[in-house]
């Protein structure tokens, strides 16, 4: 038999193990064991004890148990009731890991209103008696501050430590992302409660991920219809340089360019978007898509304060899960250099869209409430926490908690639905593990096949695990967020409310609107020009009638009137080119200009020739009058020698003219001015002057022919007038006044030629200074020479009269031939003249020779012949 000191020590030494397996325990154990009082709120919220209460315990249970085995003994018995019961408790309890983004300064700090929401769904969920029955859900969270470093660490811990956890919540995208892509390695599903980022909807990347939160390309598709709604087919991009902003971009560009729409410029920034946001006033951009997080958009909205990027010329797209008095909140905290008031007047008019987070009907969900009703209980929740709800200071993540609520209610029907598959085969949720897939597979179909009425709206999940929702847009108008309607994407159906507001009154453009306006003609001025020419028209009809009528008189007969009805002709033509030269864009149309181009140039060249060529005939036939010899001065000048030089230079021009349109015709061609202000300074539009011209590809080759063939005609012609400047010639009585009509030709072709060179792109200048040109140039020429011919014929009605006024003209043709003959006679006597004269001065030599020394008598001399004779001829008495 035993001896019973051995027995009772051997009974004091278990009880010592377990004492110090207990203190050991006791070091672990959870605060409620000890003293609910002294529970901090972050430790109540976390569920450790402080270090110092641990130590101190630690030390008290160390002096005083130990000095009384039996103390020991009874404490024992106690802790191990204690333990069981917290055991047999533990086992009805189903654990979820919790990571909620509260702290922190960046990114999407939801977890504020979060994580009270879904503390309001555990204990709904819990005092359901129909929903896991026998279990209660109790949430293990911690903060990851929408850090995915330090997210990823809270995930860990929550796997790592006891007890098991079956599913996982989360919030935030950058989090999200980083816990879904880990958690398939542990079989567990993740349900997120506010991500947003498209990038998430990849299966094969997040095998196990679920989302109460819409994808943020669910904005999209609404974005697209909501730009063809107002007819905006040109949109800027601004976003912050997160996964998922990026991704997001990356779905809307594809959705602008199946649809059409120009994405004028993409700009992204970290933290400063002050460069992003001067490139946006750089591109034009007047329809703007806004993508960043809440911190960022504050930040965003000074700067389009300061640059001026708000008002009736633009529209903002920003996310719709910001807070309806995010830009009015932490503006001193962030740094933000703008005021409340300047924050309110950049916010005014932009466009949120949201996937729809709040039940619009009014009816019960599956909670039992409706949405009205969740929205007061948290509101009561959040005041204790002191949050100044009536003010409208509402925490980060307000408009998400919905979802986070919803997500709850979303794990603890797919914990019911799961339980009753598992129990058919005699297991509990209680037997999961990291390992166990089977399981983990039955949680996945069982929230992928759930669908209930939420606070939140309607909670179902697609195939990517994405949540389907209604898509909600909401204008800010005078300060507050304006219903403007709904989009539902499935069925492309947008209903709407028409209770936009503009400012300005109107749809705002989505571009400057360049209009294009052509530069026209002054109406009074081309028709001021036009009766001007048509005064001249008539003029010259009139002295071709008078040209005709009076042809038999010696003052039109002398002055060749043949040639000068040409010129008339030639006046006419010059005349009705003004007509054309005036019409442009806003009397024919642009298929028709090309036309016009071409009968300018025929016009202007062809009575350019026959009236410069008929006075340039004329004075060219004085000139060869006055070099020819005298014995031919007799001949008559022939008319058709005039009309051959008129006609050789009119075939030169066709020549031109006919390879010219041939091969290089003349079209019509726009020359583009610098953008100018409208008049009217309200119209958000600029001015694009444009002003037609008529060119052809080589025009400056076809053009340089041209005047250089004209300006070396008009060279010769002054060369010639200036020759013949003083001479006086019968057969041609107007010469002098056809000099004069070539100097002014010249000197005004001259002038005008490189000054419409230069002025072209005026129109009137260019249009007046033409005009007027061949205007003075044609009623200069008509008055020189017509007008003293008129003047003549009215003063001396008779024919007789004409030589008294005008003696250059003044003898008829039988005079004429008399004084031809006369002037023959003349030289010929004075040719005999000089024959005698020189035959006298022969004689006298002799004479003088002879009285010298030779006789003359006979004696001893030589007689001469005879002085009376020459060569033994007799010369004429009279000599």
């Amino acid at each position: 038999m035993d001896d019973p000191h051995e027995v009772q020590n051997n009974i004091l030494g278990q009880y010592r193990k377990l004492l110090n397996f207990n203190i050991q325990f006791l070091k672990e154990a959870p605060c409620s064991f000890w003293d609910r009082s002294a529970r901090t709120k972050s430790e109540a919220s976390h569920g450790e004890l402080s270090l110092s209460s641990k130590v101190s315990r630690k030390f008290y249970f160390t002096r005083h148990i130990e000095k009384c085995p039996w103390l020991a003994l009874l404490f024992a018995y106690c802790l191990l009731k204690f333990v069981s019961c917290e055991e047999k408790e533990d086992d009805n309890v189903l654990h979820i890991g919790g990571i909620f983004p509260i702290g922190g300064e960046g990114g999407w700090q939801g977890g504020q209103a979060c994580e009270p929401a879904a503390n309001l769904a555990l204990e709904d969920v819990n005092n359901r008696k129909d929903l896991l029955p026998g279990f209660t859900l109790k949430l293990h969270w911690n903060d990851s501050e929408c850090e995915p470093g330090l997210g990823a660490s809270v995930m860990y811990n929550l796997l790592y430590n006891k007890p098991q956890k079956l599913m996982l919540l989360a919030g935030c995208s950058t989090v999200c992302t980083t816990v879904a892509e880990a958690a398939k390695m542990w079989n567990l599903v993740v349900l997120c409660y506010g991500a947003s980022s498209p990038a998430l909807s990849d299966r094969t990347r997040f095998p196990t991920l679920f989302r109460t939160h819409p994808s943020a390309t669910v904005h999209n598709p609404t974005r697209i219809k909501l730009m063809e709604k107002f007819g905006w087919s040109r949109v800027a991009i601004l976003q912050q340089a997160e996964e998922v902003f990026i991704s997001t971009v990356e779905d809307l560009e594809a959705r602008c360019k199946e649809n059409q729409i120009e994405i004028v410029t993409r700009q992204s920034f970290l933290s400063d978007p002050s460069d992003a946001v001067r490139n946006l006033v750089r591109q034009d951009a007047r329809i703007i898509v806004g993508l960043f997080y809440v911190v960022a958009a504050r930040r965003v909205l000074c700067e389009i304060y300061h640059q001026g990027l708000y008002g009736k010329q633009y529209v903002w797209f920003f996310i719709g899960w910001y807070e309806d008095n995010w830009f009015e909140v932490n503006l001193e905290k962030e740094g933000i250099t703008c005021t409340h008031d300047q924050m309110r007047a950049a916010a005014e008019g932009h466009i949120t869209t949201e996937a729809l987070m709040w039940n619009q009907n009014n009816q019960k969900t599956i909670s039992g409430m409706t949405s009205e009703d969740f929205r007061e209980r948290l509101n009561d929740v959040l005041r204790k926490s002191n949050y100044d709800i009536d003010n409208m200071r509402y925490p980060e993540g307000y408009q998400e908690a919905p979802l986070a609520y919803d997500a709850v209610w979303s794990v603890a029907l797919a914990f019911n639905k799961t339980m009753a598959r598992l129990q058919s085969r005699g297991r509990t949720l209680k037997s999961f593990t990291y390992t166990d897939k089977e399981i983990a597979d039955d949680i996945y179909s069982a929230i992928n096949s759930t669908q209930f009425l939420g606070v939140s709206g309607v909670v179902a999940f697609s195939s990517q695990g994405d949540r389907i929702a209604l898509t909600q847009i909401e204008q800010v108008i005078n300060g507050t967020y304006v219903k403007l309607g709904y989009y539902d994407i499935q069925a492309d159906n947008l209903t709407w409310f028409n209770k936009e507001k503009w400012s300005g009154g109107k749809v705002p453009q989505d571009r400057t609107i360049v209009r294009r306006v052509l530069r026209t003609l002054s109406v009074p001025l081309f028709i001021c020009m036009w009766i001007i020419s048509s005064i001249g028209i008539i003029g010259a009809v009139g002295l071709i009638a008078f040209n005709i009528c009076y042809r038999h008189r010696r003052v039109i007969i002398s002055s060749h009137p043949v040639c000068n009805t040409i010129m008339l002709v030639g006046v006419i033509i010059c005349l009705s080119s003004v007509f054309l030269l005036g019409l442009d864009g806003q009397f024919i149309s642009r298929e028709e200009y090309p036309a016009i181009c071409q009968a300018r140039a025929w016009l202007l060249s062809i009575g350019f020739t026959l009236g410069y060529g008929a006075m340039f005939s004329k004075v060219w036939r004085v000139h060869r009058l006055t070099t020819k010899a005298k014995s031919d001065t007799v001949k008559r000048v022939q008319p058709w020698k005039l009309y051959t030089m008129v006609t050789g230079l009119l075939s030169i021009d066709f020549c031109i003219l006919i390879f010219w349109q041939i091969y290089d015709p003349l079209q019509r061609t726009i020359e583009v001015f610098p953008l100018e202000d409208p008049v009217n300074i309200d119209d958000d539009i600029k001015i694009r002057p444009e002003l037609e011209h008529c060119e052809s590809d080589n025009h400056n080759v076809w053009l340089g022919l041209m005047y250089g063939y004209k300006g070396l005609v008009l060279v010769f012609g002054l060369f010639l007038a200036y020759e013949t400047r003083s001479i006086k010639v019968k057969q041609i009585n107007d010469s002098r006044y056809v000099g004069m009509s070539i100097y002014n030709v010249v000197v005004l072709c001259l002038i005008t030629a490189p000054v419409t060179l230069v002025i072209a792109s005026q129109q009137d200048a260019s249009f007046t200074f033409v005009s007027l040109a061949l205007i003075f140039c044609c009623f200069l020429s008509m008055a020189l020479i017509f007008v003293p011919k008129v003047i003549e014929v009215i003063r001396h009605p008779r024919d007789k009269a004409e030589s008294k006024y005008n003696p250059d003209v003044g003898i008829s043709k039988e005079d004429e031939d008399r004084y031809q003959k006369l002037l023959a006679e003349n030289e010929e006597l004075q040719k005999l003249i000089s024959a005698k004269e020189e035959k006298i001065r022969l004689l006298k030599q002799r004479l003088a020779e002879k009285d010298m020394g030779k006789p003359l008598d006979g004696k001893g001399g030589e007689l001469g012949p005879n002085p009376l004779t020459i060569d033994g001829h007799y010369e004429d008495a009279q000599l």
